[in-house]
């Protein structure tokens, strides 16, 4: 956000330089995840043929399909428009490329023609692919970083500010292969303030030494990283730097405040933060992969498990009168009330004043079966049921029973935000050992910790990690 006056000659020279930024990252992006497809194809070609002399009609349609793939996938997680050294770039395009391997792999197994492929031929493409792709955008970054070092010319910047806004902003800006910014100290806003280095850069003192900072290091750009209750301070900033001629950019800390997945955008102009959007709506693209992965896993559990689930179904009629399927009414996207799928684990009871009680260690109410079905969550298998109806995901927050909810809301902070997106079968809180009966106020507190973690760090890989992650969680000793 540019908080200089808008007639300034440094402002118009900030704009440009940020839609000139733009503008590389997207032309640089748009080469690579081109040269991906168009190498991906001449591979596939290429292994096919000298396998089978010919290129036949179905490896003709993969090759058009894993081109769309990587189109998409690589465009919507932003795989080249993030600056980050070798290592994380690297992690990163493996990651997408895996993706992209196993929706082929789904769209395969739904479609029973992945036996028609030699094996050898795909798994010598998909590893070639990755190698060559980690090898170009290797090369690409140290192109670009060369250029930046030999023929740019930096620019001195400084940062106001020491706490994690401003380190995160150092080392952006300082490792951004475009950005002509170079960070070459900070100054701390508060005299009591201790620190003396922000991400390996200097803290060169405090706000009485900037115009002579300015002067001595010829300083063409500030940025403020400072909270928003600071702003009558930047407002006098600001002013006090009119007649120096830098760019003065405000980073605001917003992150003081409990966010939900939150962004920045614009509109005509005007900065836009918000503060709650649902990943739901903030990301289409991306939930629609979600969505396409959620219903084929669980069409393709059921259709495994359906073994298990007769077998459990069998054990849990003939454990006590009662029905084989129990459902409750849960909170689910955006605080509607769904019906919850589950194997019936206790004996038919009434609920004293309306009030639903967790199960505890050595409940009474819960039969011999369903000990063990809760143990090992196979009561939670006709969820998927729910999933395919659409109205719970893989993986999210639990649901919880209203009455919970109600209890809850009005002792925990931002309890209800865990209602932004789809309740999960299984979520990060399971995974890092808050699953099963949350009996203390604490205990809920981190399992909703853990909760909006998941929403604010959404992505199809941590689903994929928590997916796998699960089956470790079912060894658990605290479930009852």
């Amino acid at each position: 956000m540019d908080i200089s006056t808008p007639n300034t000659g440094a402002t118009a020279n900030y704009r440009r330089s940020k839609r000139l930024l733009k503008n590389h990252e997207s032309l640089v992006a748009l080469f690579q995840v081109s040269a991906d497809i168009i190498v991906a194809v001449a591979l596939l070609y290429l292994f096919t043929s000298f396998k089978m002399d010919e290129f036949p009609a179905a490896y003709r349609v993969l090759a058009v399909l894993s081109s769309f793939c990587i189109w998409f996938i690589y465009s919507s997680r932003g795989v080249y428009r993030q600056s980050s050294d070798y290592l994380r770039g690297c992690l990163r395009l493996t990651g997408a490329w895996a993706m992209m391997l196993l929706l082929l792999s789904l769209i395969g197994f739904i479609t029973k023609t992945s036996e028609i492929f030699s094996r050898e031929v795909l798994l010598v493409w998909a590893v070639s692919i990755l190698i060559a792709q980690n090898a170009s955008y290797c090369l690409v970054s140290y192109c670009s970083k060369k250029y930046k070092e030999n023929y740019e010319r930096n620019l001195p910047t400084l940062v106001i500010g020491t706490g994690s806004v401003a380190q995160h902003l150092v080392e952006s800006l300082n490792k951004n292969r475009w950005l002509p910014d170079k960070v070459v100290g900070c100054l701390k806003s508060l005299d009591k303030d201790e620190t003396e280095s922000v991400s390996g850069v200097k803290v060169l003192g405090g706000l009485e030494n900037i115009r002579s900072l300015i002067k001595e290091y010829d300083i063409r750009r500030i940025y403020i990283a400072l909270p928003m209750k600071a702003s009558e301070q930047i407002d006098g900033l600001n002013i006090d730097l009119l007649d120096m001629n830098v760019d003065v950019i405000w980073a605001p800390d917003i992150f003081a405040l409990n966010l939900i997945n939150h962004s920045v955008r614009e509109v005509a102009g005007i900065p836009l933060i918000s503060i709650n959007e649902s990943p739901l709506t903030s990301s289409r693209i991306s939930m629609v992969m979600k969505e396409i992965m959620d219903r084929s896993l669980a069409a393709i559990g059921l259709v495994l498990l359906s073994p298990i689930m007769f077998w459990v179904a069998y054990k849990v009629k003939k454990s006590s009168p009662g029905p084989v399927f129990f459902k409750q009414d849960r909170h689910g996207w955006d605080g509607k009330v769904i019906k919850v799928w589950k194997f019936r684990s206790m004996k038919l009871h009434a609920e004293e004043n309306g009030e639903v009680k967790q199960a505890t260690k050595e409940d009474p109410r819960v039969t011999e079966i369903g000990k063990l079905i809760r143990r090992t969550s196979l009561d939670e298998l006709p969820q998927l049921i729910n999933v395919l109806q659409g109205t719970m995901s893989l993986v999210g927050p639990r649901p919880h029973a209203v009455a919970h909810n109600d209890y809850y809301s009005d002792k925990i902070n931002a309890y209800l935000a865990r209602h932004r997106i789809k309740p999960g079968i299984t979520g990060l809180a399971q995974i890092s050992g808050y699953r099963g009966e949350t009996e203390t106020i604490d205990k809920m507190e981190k399992r909703v910790e853990y909760d909006l973690a998941y929403i604010n760090n959404w992505s199809l890989g941590l689903d994929v990690k928590i997916l796998f992650k699960t089956p470790l969680s079912l060894l658990s000793k605290d479930i009852y």
